[in-house]
């Protein structure tokens, strides 16, 4: 079998990623949540209130982590945990107004991540890289990862 760097290769992405975009974040005087919480309200924006099993499966956040995330986010009155009426032990999470004010500065970071991310691939080599990754994830997903 061949050398494979793969997995290195997306580690890296993802920690230089993530100082990236701390920076943007900072950049735009966004101090009140960190990148791993912004994918949180990414997610909460674009699909609503939701459960917290539901938010880890479209984040890929642990429930452990989500939790603990959740915690600071509430406190700091950008995410909210809304129980069921129907069965008591079933919460449902949402972002708040606070939150909603940021998602422009949000879409603009994230735009401008994309410009750096693609910065000489031609649209065809977008969508052909992106489709792999894809394709690594549903891998990953069947091993029950």
């Amino acid at each position: 079998m061949m050398k494979t760097y793969g997995g290195f290769l997306m580690s890296r992405i993802r920690h230089l990623s993530g100082r990236v975009g701390e920076t943007l974040l900072k950049e735009c005087g966004v101090e009140v949540f960190n990148g791993a919480q912004g994918r949180i309200l990414y997610v909460l924006w674009e699909h609503g209130s939701m459960t917290i099993t539901r938010l880890g499966q479209l984040t890929s956040l642990a429930k452990t982590t989500l939790t603990s995330m959740l915690d600071r986010m509430e406190a700091g009155g950008l995410a909210r945990r809304i129980p069921d009426r129907e069965n008591r032990r079933q919460i449902f999470i949402e972002a708040t107004e606070k939150a909603h004010e940021y998602r422009e500065k949000y879409d603009w970071i994230s735009d401008r991540m994309s410009e750096i991310f693609y910065r000489g691939f031609s649209d065809d080599e977008i969508t052909a890289f992106e489709n792999q990754l894809r394709k690594i994830i549903q891998n990953l997903e069947n091993e029950g990862a």
